[in-house]
């Protein structure tokens, strides 16, 4: 039977009225009756699997020499060459650079020359103690003959004791001008600038011709760096710093090289704060290998510390757990028959993406992950007969 003739007993003005609302009707019905067969949605789900897990405490840190040192002149004076540059490798004892040391040469001229005058000087005052020596022994013998009055025979030994003063003045005047030319001998090496340790130089802050004054402070001229181990100097945040202990493994990587690691271990955690922008923070170093020297000074690192880990463990995300207090976890899983089932499981390490499972689970069982959704349905009701148990 065609349309018009099933509403035929409408007048037709009020049937072309009334089918656009009719057909309206009737495609409402057809969405409800497919809404109603359609399947209940799940929330997300994940597999019980093996794998390994760390937990991390993560922070910044810059890397510096752990044996460097800044070479300065002592003696002050026109900087006339310098013999290295940036980057070169230096041994212990190699000459670095050379300062005007006219001055210093003059000096230990000076000193060396009034050494010898006293020398001279000491053997005429010897000479004279030889002399007055005789005399006093002369003196003596006459004495004894009565030849002479005791006046005269001391007269004799006095003259022999200034001879003998004199000698030992003289004396002490060439040991304190020696210590002298010593002084002045060390300031004319100290024109020639050696290399403390053996190691890289890392910077230059001094130019040839430059004149220094090293009355005030000794100015620095370049730093030395052994680069063949690494200290990473790394700013922890107090909220974490109470998880790190000496000792403890740590890792690395770098801007440029995010896949290579280098390890280390703490060495410790500094008392003194720093604070940056209103955040307390606390250095805490560890030392690394750099024989290849693949690492360079002032590079930031982005460092892990390893508070856990494990191994070929029973792993599930941490959004499928429902923390119940006191260190108690529960989960929902997901059964073959497509219902849905509540157990108590006990978690180990747990870095918030990840946890392992020590008891509850099976490898290869399906949980439920924690979604809004999921969690308002938990709120609101069980998820099948005899709900959570609680």
């Amino acid at each position: 039977m065609s349309i018009p003739k099933l509403f035929s007993w409408l007048p037709r003005p009020a049937f072309w009225w009334a089918l656009p609302l009719l057909l309206a009707l009737g495609y409402a019905g057809w969405q409800l009756n497919q809404h109603k067969n359609a399947p209940t949605s799940l929330p997300p789900t994940a597999l019980v699997e093996r794998g390994a897990l760390q937990e991390l405490v993560t922070a910044t840190g810059t890397l510096a020499p752990v044996n460097y040192v800044d070479v300065g002149a002592q003696i002050s004076g026109q900087l006339i060459q310098l013999h290295v540059e940036v980057g070169d490798q230096v041994e212990a004892g190699q000459l670095l650079a050379t300062i005007d040391a006219r001055v210093q040469e003059a000096n230990v001229a000076a000193s060396r020359a009034q050494l010898r005058a006293q020398a001279a000087q000491l053997r005429d005052r010897q000479a004279q103690r030889q002399l007055a020596e005789y005399q006093w022994q002369r003196q003596q013998a006459l004495f004894a003959e009565h030849a002479i009055t005791e006046e005269a025979l001391q007269q004799a030994e006095a003259q022999w004791v200034s001879a003998q003063a004199q000698v030992e003045q003289l004396q002490a005047q060439i040991e304190q001008n020696q210590s002298s030319l010593a002084a002045d001998e060390a300031n004319l090496e100290y024109a020639r600038i050696l290399a403390p340790i053996s190691g890289t130089v890392v910077s230059i802050s001094a130019r040839q011709g430059q004149t220094l004054n090293a009355n005030q402070q000794a100015p620095v001229i370049l730093q030395l760096a052994d680069l063949s181990r690494m200290r990473v100097e790394t700013r922890v945040s107090e909220a974490d710093i109470s998880r790190l202990t000496p000792g403890m493994a740590a890792y690395f990587t770098t801007l440029g090289n995010p896949n290579q690691r280098w390890q280390g271990e703490l060495l410790r955690i500094e008392p003194t704060p720093l604070i940056e922008n209103n955040v307390v923070l606390y250095n805490a170093p560890f030392d690394v290998d750099n024989r290849r020297q693949q690492l360079l000074p002032r590079m930031t690192a982005q460092v892990f510390f390893i508070v856990a880990q494990t191994e070929n463990s029973l792993l599930l995300p941490s959004a499928a757990l429902e923390r119940l207090g006191r260190g108690r976890y529960q989960v929902e899983v997901l059964l073959a028959d497509g219902q849905r089932t509540t157990r108590a499981v006990t978690i180990g390490v747990n870095n918030r993406i990840q946890a392992e499972v020590l008891s509850g689970l099976e490898e290869g069982e399906r949980v439920l992950l924690r979604t809004a959704n999921s969690a308002t349905r938990t709120a609101s009701g069980p998820a099948r007969s005899g709900g959570f148990p609680r």
